[in-house]
């Protein structure tokens, strides 16, 4: 694992960081993601911007705003976002099918490589398994590899 390497971040991580409903969670996805950001390091995927506005505005508790979710999309853009073209998709069909992958999951593992990423954070998938060179990690378990330092 490269230390000064992009990592790409799923819809759950960003989620739990501004959701303080569960905060362990919280504290955990907010300093990675904080981490991730001070190193210039975070990538996402306009699927995973999508996610995040819906779950954010229909689902969080309380209920974001639209302007709100809007103005933290923008935020989000400060940093790479992988765009879900046509190319992306038929990846991510690709994978699916090779990997018994649902589709969504494979679209996220599809734009986590094409941003150059050697990790995937998500809760979404097997923490240590690698897809396409890509190692999921997932930053909520117990094991010291959950969130890895820059030590490390």
């Amino acid at each position: 694992m490269d230390d000064e390497a992009p990592a790409f971040v799923d819809t759950n991580v960003l989620v739990y960081a501004f959701d303080s409903a569960d905060p362990t969670r919280h504290r955990s996805a907010t300093q990675l993601l904080s981490r991730l950001m001070d190193e210039d390091r975070l990538r996402l995927s306009t699927q995973v911007l999508q996610e995040f506005y819906v779950t954010m505005t229909r689902k969080a508790r309380p209920l974001w705003s639209p302007d709100r979710a809007l103005a933290k999309l923008d935020d989000f853009a400060a940093w790479p976002v992988i765009i879900s073209d046509l190319s992306l998709i038929r990846e991510a069909v690709l994978l699916s099918r090779d990997a018994v992958l649902s589709f969504w999951d494979a679209l996220v593992v599809a734009a986590a490589v094409r941003s150059g990423a050697d990790i995937l954070y998500t809760e979404d998938l097997n923490d240590g398994q690698i897809l396409r060179g890509v190692r999921v990690v997932n930053p909520f378990t117990a094991g010291a590899s959950a969130v890895p330092s820059p030590e490390t």
